[in-house]
Parts: structure tokens; sequence; C-alpha cells
């Protein structure tokens, strides 16, 4: 079984500039509570670990803030109106369903101001990371974006008559298409995710390296369970 415990360095990519530059309303408390190594303690200090003020100092430095959010007050509401339940699920699964939200409302920021809908990009980023020719078959795109062949179907037409996607033969299946991203789609896709990657290194810059290391590893052991039991 693997392990998450994170490495002792990692080299951060490069920042990608936007303009302009904008900030989310996201507490990083919300990732960062799962970790109390990482959050300041709420504990008072001990009468021996006040550094008396000297000329020149303030004195100790203010007390810390609460680093409690709104899911550990639902969880204590809960828990004060029906103790019989057992609500320690709350503290991951709502916080990451509270992030997804905010993560969602931002992704569709992001792609309006490109002109397009997030099932949009879902779509041709497929197509755009598969490599070239860029191109899957309607059935792998559904896989991908988890839709169904019904929805699929009306969104190729959509994207075709944008002009960022061209249906083609299938020259290992006669009765089959390929759905091949158009010079127009890639330069759409790349600028949005551009614009994205940018929104989401801002989202993380107050967590350090080793911790977003962490989080992605027990995230990704989470996710993997969940797709098991899906089969």
């Amino acid at each position: 079984m693997s392990t998450c415990a994170p490495k002792a360095a990692e080299r951060d990519h490069p920042r990608i500039p936007r303009q302009p530059a904008l900030r989310w309303g996201i507490s990083i408390s919300s990732i960062l509570i799962a970790y109390p190594e990482n959050m300041p303690s709420t504990d008072p200090p001990r009468p021996d670990a006040v550094e008396p003020a000297t000329p020149g100092h303030a004195g100790p430095a203010p007390a810390p803030v609460d680093a409690s959010d709104e899911v550990d007050r639902i969880v204590a509401a809960w828990e004060r109106e029906a103790p019989h339940l057992p609500v320690a699920p709350l503290h991951v699964l709502s916080r990451i369903s509270r992030l997804a939200r905010h993560l969602d409302l931002a992704r569709k920021e992001a792609f309006a101001a490109h002109h397009l809908d997030v099932w949009e990009f879902d779509v041709m980023s497929a197509l755009r990371r598969v490599g070239p020719p860029y191109e899957l078959s309607p059935g792998a795109l559904v896989q991908q974006t988890l839709s169904n062949s019904g929805t699929m179907t009306n969104r190729i037409d959509r994207l075709e008559r944008r002009g960022f996607v061209q249906r083609r033969p299938d020259a290992d299946d006669r009765r089959g298409v390929k759905v091949r991203l158009s010079d127009q789609g890639s330069r759409a896709v790349d600028a949005a995710m551009g614009d994205l990657l940018a929104r989401e290194h801002d989202l993380l810059d107050q967590m350090p390296a080793t911790d977003r290391e962490h989080l992605s590893c027990l995230l990704r052991g989470l996710l993997a369970s969940f797709e098991k039991r899906r089969g």
C-alpha cells in the first residue's frame, strides 16, 4: 500500500501570468483544517512561554484567529441536535463538496472569459491532451467526460457548428467516426486552460508545496476507492 508521506522538497512549476489578476473568495482553511500541525494553535500560551516586552518590541504576537470553518459549525450543530448520528464523514466529505462548488464557479468564470461553456472545455480538453492527431471516438469522449451517448452526440454537433471539432471517418471501423479537434478548437482550449491554471495557482498559493503533495496523495486514494466501487 502506498503512503502519502510528503517529499523533503519540491520545485514549484513557474507561475502562469494572467491579466487582470483575480483572487477567489475561498478560505484555504477548508483544506488545511485537516492538518492541525499546519494551523496556528488556539490554546492559550503557557505563562512561562510568553516573552516579556522589551524596549522597541511590542510584546507577544496577537492571538491567532479562530481556525474553524463553516463545516465545523455544521458538524457541531448536528452533534448537538442529533448526537446519535455518526457525523464524522462530514469533516472530510462536506469540505470536499463545498470546495467543489467554489471550483465549479471559478471554472465557469475562467471559461466564460473565452466564450466557452464548461462542457465545451471538457470535451475539447479530452481531445487536446490525447496528443496528435487530437481525435477520439464518441464512445471514448463519453467515458472521459462522464457523459452519455445522447448528450455527447448533441455536444459534438454544437462544437462542430462552432468550428471547434470535425467528424472524420474511422480508418479502423468503416461504420464508425472519430472526432478531431480543429486548429481553432486547439487555440481556444489552450487559452482557457492557461487562465484556469493561473487561477488555481492563486488558490493554492497559501499552501506549502509539501502540504499540497500530501493532500493530493490523500485525495488520490479517496478518489480511487470511489472509482473502484463504481467499477
